[in-house]
Order: C-alpha cells, then sequence, then structure tokens
C-alpha cells in the first residue's frame, strides 16, 4: 500500500454547507442553554470585555453597515469593501475579485432567511444570494428599480424579499425572482432613511423609519405616514423587529412595543439622542446604538452605559448584532466591535482605584477588601464603593504599598515602599513605624499576623522584624535570613520565611533550613500556603509542598506552563488558583496532590489572560498577599492592570459551553483551490496531495479549540490534531474516503455533530484492472519472447567466443612483449633521472667554477655547526678572507685568468683544511672557511700555513711573475654570538680590518 503523510496547518478558503443543518440544530441548542443562562442575574455592562477589530486586523473597511451569522456558524459583516466572513481566526473577503465574485464593493446590508440563505444588496441595487452548500446566485439590477444603495430587507410571510432604496423607496423581489419596484407618493421623506431601517411584522405590514417620522405600508400598498394614533413624537422614529417577533418603535427621548391596540411607550430615554440601531438579546435586555453617544444597555440593571475608558468610539453605530454564543457585536464607523460576558472582571482606576499597579489586596474580619498599589491604599467596601485611605509619607504623598496584613485586633498594618510601615486602626487611626522606631530602611514586602499578639511580622530587606506595642524587635535566633524576605506566614507549624535563597522556618529560637534548590533548582520564594497537613510552597520554579518532613515538587517538567508562580489560593469548590507573570492559572488540589505523591506524571492546568476577561494578565508576586479569597467565595488578584476577580461559582456555567460547530473550509489538491461543495461526493485524482481545512465555529476562544480528525477509509480511531486546522493527506491509495472532524474547548467536551467530507481517490492510470490485465498479458508474452532471444544469443555467442579465445590470447602474448620492453625503459629514465637529480644538488650547493661549497651550503653548514658547537661548547672558529686586488687581475690579463685564479685558489683551500672544516666560495673572490672543534689560536696556524701557500706558489694561472695573496679575518664563536650572522659579521669586520690595514694579513676578530 503506498505511504500516506499527513501535515497540519492553516489554511483559508470558502465553508461548506452540507453539513448546516446538523450545526443548525446544534446553535439552537446553544440558544437554549442562552436562554437558560438568562435565568441568572445578568452582569453589569462594566464587566464586559470588550475587543476591536480595524482594517489592520483584516477587515477590509472599517465602515460596518450589517452584520448577520449563517446557520453553521460564521459570522458576516457588510462593509463598503466587499463581504468579510470571519470563523474566529481570520477574515476572508468575497468581493469584485474574488471567485465566485460580487457584482459591486459597496454592501447596502445583509439578511439570513429561514432556509439559513444569506442575502447580500449592493450600492448599485443588486441583490445576491449564498446558499446553505455554498453556492452563489446573483440577481442584478433591472428597471424600474433604482440604481442605488439598498440600505435593508426582509422577508414577509409570502416569501417576498422587501428592498429599502436609499432616498428611492420601497421595492421587493418575488420568490421567482422578478424584482417589483414601488415609487414613493410625491413629498414622501425617504431620502432621509438610515441602515436597517426596515422592519416587516406578522401582519406583513411594512414599516420604514426616517428621520422625519414613521411611515408604513399596509395592506392597500401605498406607503404613507404612521398612523397619529400611535402617540409617536415628532423627528425621528424607525422600526424594530425583535427575534422573539416584536415590534419595537425607536423614536426620540422614547421606547415603544408595538401591541395590537397601538403603540405602548415602555421606557423614556432622558439623555440618549439620535439612536441608529437596536438589539434585544436573550435575556429580554435592549441594547441601543447611537450616532455619537456610544452603546446604551436597556435591561434590569436600567439603563446603563459603557465606561468612558471603554467606550465605543467610532460615530455612528450602524449595526447590532448577538451571535450563538450571546456575545453583542457592535457595527461602527470605525470598526467591529464585541462586548462579551467573561470570566474575569476588574477594577481599575476607572473605578475609583488610586493606581492600577497593584501589589497586594485582603479581606478583612467585617469584609471589607483593602488594595494595596503603587498610587497608594484603598478600600472596597461591602457595597462596592472604592473609598481611598488617606495615607502620606514624609513629602507628603501617597505611598507605594507592597505589602498588607491584620493583626489580631482587628488592626490593618500597610508594609511600603520605602515609607516604612502604617498601622490604621478600626476607628481609622494611623501610626506610622519608620527608621526612628527600629526599623531598618527599605522595603517591606510581606507580613503576617502574630499569632501571640496583637503585632506583626514584617519582612523587610534587612530581615525580618516583630513589631508589638512596645516597640520594633529584631529576632535574634542562629540561622535567620539578613537579607531581603519575600514570603511570610505565621502558622501553628512555625514562622516560614521565604528569600531569595530559599526557605527558613523559625520554631522557637531554632531555624529549620529547607533545601528546594537541590529539587528543581527553586530559589527564590514567593508564599506559602497551609492545606490540611501541608504546606504549599510557590517559587521560582514551581510549586513545592513540604509534608511530613518531605519535600516534593510541580513544575514544568510535571505540565505546569511556566515557572514562576506567586500565589496558591484553594477555593471552597476544590479548584486552586494560581498567579504568575502569564496570567492565571488553575488547577485541583487533588491533581496537584497525584503528580507530587508520583500517582501522576503531568498534571493539566487551566490558564487565564486577557481573553478571559483579565484587563492586564500579569499577576504580581513578591509582595503580598498578592491574591485572596473572600468570604463570598471569590477569587481576587493583584496584577499590573487593576484588580482581577472571579467567581469560582460561574466557572462551571463556562466550562459548560456546548462544543464549537465545526466546519471543514477549504479543499486542496496540489495546493490549488477545490470548490467541492457543489458535489456530493468529490472525485480526486489519484497521486495528489489533499489538505483539508476545517474551523471551530466558537468566538470567545477561538485560538484555543482542540480539534481531532477521523479519516474513514483508513483510521482506525480519532488522532487528535490539538490547535492545528487543517490535515494533509499524500499518496492515499484508491479508494472511498470521509473526513470527520470534531472540536472542543479547553476542558470541555467533543462536539458530536462533525463535519464531513465524503471524497472518492481515483486510481491511476496503472491502479485500474483492464490496464492491470493487459499489462499481465504483455508481461508475459515479453517474457516468452526474453526467453527465446536469450537461446539464441547463447548459441551464436559461443562460437564468437572460440574465435575471441584465439585473437586476445595472440594480444596477451603481444601485450606481454611490450610490457617488458617499457619496463626496460623505465628501468633507464629512473637510473637518468637519479643522476640528473644528483647533478641538481650539487648545482644547489657547489660552486660551478671552484667546485667548492657555495653560499647556500655554506650558510646551512653555518647554522648546523653553529647550533651544533653551542650544544656541545666545542669550540667554532670562521675565517672569511678575500682576494686582494683581484679586479686588477681581470683588468690586466682578462676574465678567463682570473677565473683560474679563482679555482686555484679553492684547490689551495681544499688541500689546507681538514674533512670536518667546510671550505665554501661566497661570491666573486670572497671565501671562507669554516673550521669545527678549531679553537682560535690552531685557526691561527691553519690560516699561516695557507699564507705561506699563496706566497709559495710562483706563476698563478701560468702567468709569469703573477703573485696572489688574501687578505682575511679570523674569529671564533664567543657569548655574545647569538647567531650565526652575528658570527659571521664579526669575521667579515675583521677581514675589512685586513684590507684597511694593507691587505695580505690576517686580522683577528
Amino acid at each position: 500500500m503506498p505511504s500516506v503523510r499527513r501535515r497540519a496547518s492553516r489554511r483559508l478558503s470558502p465553508g461548506p454547507g452540507r453539513r448546516s443543518w446538523p450545526v443548525l440544530l446544534l446553535l439552537c441548542l446553544l440558544l437554549l442553554a442562552g436562554g437558560v443562562a438568562a435565568a441568572e442575574r445578568t452582569p453589569p455592562l462594566r464587566d464586559y470585555a470588550v475587543d476591536m477589530w480595524t482594517s489592520r486586523d483584516g477587515l477590509p473597511h472599517n465602515s460596518l453597515r450589517g452584520i448577520a451569522q449563517t446557520p453553521e456558524g460564521h459570522l458576516w459583516f457588510a462593509t463598503w469593501e466587499g463581504v468579510a466572513r470571519y470563523n474566529g481566526l481570520d477574515f476572508e473577503l468575497y468581493d469584485r475579485s474574488t471567485t465566485p465574485g460580487l457584482l459591486d464593493n459597496g454592501i447596502g446590508g445583509l439578511y439570513v432567511d429561514r432556509d439559513g440563505a444569506l442575502w447580500v444588496t449592493d450600492s448599485r441595487g443588486n441583490v445576491l444570494r449564498r446558499t446553505l452548500d455554498g453556492r452563489w446566485r446573483q440577481w442584478p439590477q433591472r428597471a424600474p428599480a433604482p440604481q442605488v444603495l439598498i440600505q435593508g430587507m426582509q422577508k414577509d410571510s409570502k416569501g417576498r424579499l422587501w428592498l429599502l432604496y436609499e432616498g428611492r423607496g420601497l421595492g421587493y423581489m418575488s420568490p421567482d425572482g422578478r424584482f417589483v419596484y414601488e415609487a414613493p407618493p410625491p413629498g414622501a421623506p425617504v431620502n432621509m432613511t438610515l441602515s436597517n431601517w426596515l422592519a416587516v411584522d406578522d401582519r406583513d405590514r411594512v414599516w420604514v423609519g426616517t428621520m422625519d417620522g414613521l411611515r408604513l405600508r399596509g395592506g392597500d400598498g401605498v406607503l404613507r405616514d404612521a398612523p397619529a394614533s400611535l402617540g409617536l413624537p415628532p423627528g425621528a422614529a424607525w422600526p424594530y423587529r425583535a427575534p422573539d417577533g416584536a415590534l419595537w418603535i425607536v423614536a426620540e427621548g422614547a421606547l415603544y412595543r408595538m401591541h395590537e391596540e397601538g403603540a405602548r411607550l415602555v421606557r423614556s430615554l432622558p439623555g440618549i439622542s439620535h439612536a441608529t440601531a437596536m438589539l434585544q438579546d436573550r435575556r429580554g435586555d435592549l441594547w441601543l446604538g447611537t450616532e455619537n453617544q456610544g452603546l446604551f444597555r436597556l435591561g434590569s440593571r436600567g439603563v446603563e452605559h459603557l465606561p468612558e475608558n471603554r467606550q465605543v468610539r467610532s460615530g455612528r453605530i450602524a449595526s447590532l448584532f448577538e451571535d450563538a454564543e450571546g456575545s453583542i457585536w457592535v457595527g461602527g464607523n470605525g470598526g467591529l466591535y464585541r462586548l462579551r460576558e467573561t470570566l474575569f472582571s476588574n477594577r481599575t482606576t476607572a473605578d475609583g482605584l488610586s493606581g492600577d499597579y497593584v501589589r497586594a489586596v485582603m479581606e478583612d474580619d467585617r469584609q471589607r477588601l483593602w488594595v494595596g498599589s503603587a498610587a497608594g491604599l484603598d478600600r472596597i467596601e461591602r457595597d462596592g464603593r472604592i473609598v481611598p485611605v488617606p495615607l502620606r509619607n514624609s513629602v507628603g504623598r501617597a505611598p507605594s504599598v507592597l505589602s498588607l496584613a491584620q493583626s489580631r485586633d482587628g488592626a490593618v498594618w500597610a508594609g511600603t515602599f520605602g515609607d516604612g510601615i502604617y498601622r490604621i486602626d478600626r476607628d481609622g487611626r494611623s501610626r506610622h513605624y519608620g527608621r526612628a522606631e527600629g526599623l531598618a530602611a527599605g522595603n517591606v514586602r510581606v507580613m503576617s499576623a502574630d499569632r501571640d499578639g496583637n503585632g506583626i511580622w514584617a519582612g523587610t530587606q534587612r530581615g525580618l522584624v516583630r513589631i508589638t506595642e512596645d516597640g520594633v524587635h529584631v529576632p535574634t535566633a542562629k540561622g535567620m535570613p539578613g537579607g531581603l524576605v519575600t514570603a511570610l506566614l505565621a502558622s501553628d507549624d512555625g514562622l516560614w520565611v521565604g528569600t531569595i535563597e530559599g526557605i527558613r522556618v523559625l520554631r522557637g529560637n531554632t531555624v529549620q533550613r529547607l533545601d528546594v534548590d537541590s529539587l528543581g533548582g527553586g530559589r527564590s520564594i514567593f508564599g506559602f500556603t497551609p492545606v490540611g497537613d501541608a504546606m504549599w510552597i510557590t517559587s521560582d520554579r514551581g510549586l513545592y509542598r513540604y509534608r511530613d518532613g518531605q519535600l516534593a515538587r510541580v513544575g514544568l517538567e510535571q505540565g505546569m506552563p511556566v515557572d514562576t508562580v506567586f500565589e496558591m489560593v484553594p477555593d471552597r469548590l476544590g479548584n486552586v488558583w494560581i498567579s504568575s507573570n502569564r496570567g492565571v492559572l488553575r488547577t485541583t488540589l487533588a491533581a496537584l496532590d497525584d503528580v507530587a505523591d508520583g500517582r501522576s506524571a503531568r498534571i493539566e492546568v487551566e490558564r487565564y489572560n486577557e481573553i478571559d476577561g483579565m484587563h492586564n494578565a500579569q499577576a504580581n508576586g513578591s509582595t503580598g498577599p498578592s491574591a485572596t479569597l473572600r468570604s463570598d467565595g471569590t477569587y481576587w488578584v493583584a496584577t499590573a492592570g487593576g484588580l482581577s476577580m472571579v467567581d469560582p461559582a460561574r466557572l462551571q456555567h463556562f466550562r459548560e459551553r456546548l462544543p464549537p460547530p465545526v466546519v471543514v473550509e477549504s479543499v486542496r489538491l496540489d495546493g490549488v483551490p477545490l470548490h467541492w461543495h457543489a458535489q456530493g461526493v468529490t472525485k480526486v485524482p489519484g497521486g495528489q496531495r489533499v489538505t483539508v481545512g476545517y474551523v471551530g465555529l466558537s468566538y470567545l476562544m477561538s485560538d484555543r479549540i482542540r480539534y481531532r480528525t477521523r479519516l474513514e477509509g483508513l483510521d482506525r480511531g480519532w488522532i487528535e490534531r490539538g490547535n492545528q486546522r487543517s490535515v494533509e493527506f499524500i499518496g492515499l491509495p484508491p479508494g472511498d474516503y470521509t473526513l470527520h472532524v470534531s472540536a472542543m474547548h479547553p476542558g470541555g467536551r467533543w462536539s458530536e455533530s462533525e463535519a464531513a467530507w465524503k471524497f472518492t481517490v481515483e486510481p491511476l492510470l496503472w491502479q485500474r484492472r483492464s490496464v492491470q490485465a493487459a499489462a499481465g498479458i504483455l508481461l508475459l508474452l515479453a517474457l516468452v519472447a526474453l526467453y527465446r532471444y536469450l537461446i539464441h544469443r547463447y548459441k551464436t555467442s559461443n562460437i564468437r567466443l572460440a574465435s575471441q579465445v584465439a585473437e586476445r590470447t595472440a594480444d596477451l602474448q603481444l601485450q606481454a612483449e611490450r610490457l617488458l620492453a617499457a619496463n626496460q625503459e623505465k628501468t633507464e629514465l629512473a637510473e637518468r633521472l637519479r643522476q640528473q637529480a644528483e647533478a641538481f644538488e650539487r648545482q644547489a650547493h657547489e660552486d660551478p667554477l671552484t667546485g667548492l661549497p657555495n653560499r647556500r651550503a655554506f650558510d646551512e653548514g653555518l647554522a648546523r655547526d653553529f647550533a651544533r658547537s653551542q650544544r656541545s661548547s666545542h669550540p667554532l672558529s670562521l675565517l672569511v678572507l678575500d682576494i686582494d686586488h683581484f679586479k686588477t687581475v681581470n683588468d690586466t690579463w682578462s676574465h678567463s685568468v682570473g677565473d683560474q685564479v679563482l679555482c686555484e685558489v679553492g684547490r689551495l683551500l681544499a688541500a689546507s683544511c681538514r674533512d670536518s672544516d667546510l671550505p665554501a666560495r661566497l661570491g666573486g673572490e670572497e671565501f671562507a672557511l669554516l673550521l669545527n672543534d678549531t679553537a682560535l689560536d690552531e685557526a691561527q696556524l691553519v690560516c699561516t700555513r695557507l699564507q705561506g701557500l699563496f706566497h709559495a706558489q710562483r706563476n698563478w694561472a701560468g702567468i709569469e711573475g703573477l703573485r696572489v695573496t688574501f687578505s682575511a679575518g679570523l674569529v671564533q664563536l664567543g657569548a655574545g654570538d647569538r647567531t650565526p650572522l652575528l658570527l659571521f659579521q664579526r669575521a667579515d669586520r675583521a677581514l675589512y680590518q685586513a684590507k684597511s690595514d694593507g691587505r695580505d694579513r690576517i686580522c683577528l676578530g
């Protein structure tokens, strides 16, 4: 079987519709679940998270005129640059340049009918429809319908699609695709309509809103002013048809609901002007978008307005939409916004905190929450009011509060950055402890109530102190840390002290050191949490548990997503909340114990950050307490962006969200998109690379959705893909396949409604049965022909072999004779080469005229004998001589006579020395004699004898009366001659001295 290879990657392409009805059922279940949740108290608007998208994030344009969601779960956005489809991660654009393409890029509105089809209108009066199977159909504008922007559309019970033309009135498209245009009566102010100011009620009456009042098309087919009996105020008025079928009328300063008897005033809207869009959510709350005042919500909490620092500030709000998961989408002139309920809510400076960089949080015995930040100390009262606590340092400013504690007498203590400690009693009176009271200068990062009195223990930069009614005391127990204290807890088991160098436990006057460094490399300690008979410790290497004298660790290697954790807080539901620099972690105490006891190798941890509502995911630590569990069961954590809070009781509501519906979005064959939607079973040519992209259509945690696939026809079970959104198959054998895709939220369950794509891999030409049979017959015939050919070839080859043997035998004999001759030539050539090499060697070291060694040979010999003499301390003498008046010989008797003289000098020089000596011609008329193992006095005798030989010879070169003498310099190797060159230079200087003194003499150097 051919090998099959899979590869995962992210893709983006048109979505499917074949599996939409199960997904539609799933979305209905989501709506039902939302209806159950509506019974809960609506969270305040300030607790909603606000997300924003603009053209920088993939939108084609920042002005959104319409929002819709098709049954499979995709969100669609109408812009001036086309329709954008969103799957929670990526925007896909449909415009005039795409395939399929639009007739115009300026989109007027979107509408999803009861069949799940998406209707699109544009700025040139065209209408388009996309069905559930992904196919598009176009109805170009036709006269008499105007070629203008269609601002809104809705279907009536007869299947007519009503169209609101900008400034030109109403029209509709019949079920058979015909356009019917109804020109407005003279004077009708239809040129003052806005986007989506159109509604069709359950009696097929068409309501149109304008800036000059409400218009109604009744059963007589005439568009006229709404009845005055409705009692609407003058000015702008427009309709809104809610999901439950109710018809609302939005007028200036008031909101009406239509009943059988007429319009009933539901709520006055003081302070809200120029409402432009409306939405009724699943809880029944009403949302109003305005021209320039942002977004409002009207519900059980009254009229709510987003806080100024999170307000939708993009001019007019043109569209509002609630998706299947309950998020509110807002289309403005400056971008797309989403409001969503989140697990976490926050308190920041916008709510009244003194500062957003919160370092410590603590609840006192009166259920008030104390918050210490870099900008001072605040107190959150039981009714939620935030009250600043008036503390001042030496320069009159609020101190930076790092730590909090409450002593047994009810006083609250605040440790600061460089400003000592403040004590606030129950009556609000404060007392300051600083250097004058004996407190060490620096930071007070942690404190803990003294269990034996009304004081506290405090950790400073110089160790531990105890503050009681009679002052500040420094413990004297041997082994107490003397540096920065980062964690502190007074417990029944002693005083636990954490530093940047580990843990100390003070019991009476005895200090115990716990070695966490040897178990995982922990150094900095940030917190202690007693749980039962165990003490849990947070550090820069994860969590440690101390129980029964033994340490255990749960860290990065065991599945913790981060190394450094600050504060561990168990809640009342079995959860454990752990703060870190990279968000808040949640697991269970049972899971932690399983890993610490070795029953489990890894721990499952959920991490929460900004996507879960935290204003800033960086939780602060190395101060305390940096997180706490309040008496109402809520968990509060100090962060770099304010105070974040979560109610663990709401966790199950968020975890019980139905799995995300999953769809197949794209199919590619060898990288080329395949339009597979319109086909029941897709045929795929064999041998091609098949890439399938899919996505889970949830918009709350899109990047956390996990996927699994199963290729029916190949896989035996599900294969988990993690967060990967595509799968690739290479080399699939021919056959029928169905790819199943399922998705889940982290910690949730897998979706039962799967996306599926059926396809058939067609066999290659060689894989077809008929081709294989024909190939078998041809192979058999070929084997028979090959056998006959081989027999014939065997017979003829035997005949050729005999003649070839004779010919080759003769050839071998001839080649042997040639080889012998060649071998003889090679031997003679080698001998000539040896002789030539010897001649070259002599030429390189021998003077060609005198036969003496030349300068090169002399330099090598001098270096060799110089080194040997230095090693053995044997004497070494050097004679350098020069023929006197040699130029006169050449000038008088010719150069040939001079050459003859030089040859005779060479013979005399060679004759007067030993075998161990080295005579040499240095060049021209200059000669040298190197005398080994010869002291200076012996060398003088050699020179004298040589001089005598020169004087005794007459008729040099056969010339009558020609005498030849020499001048010489003689030296012996001395301590100052560090190199051969220095020795030679000394001899040379003696030579020139001999010449200067009159020649024909020997001078000692």
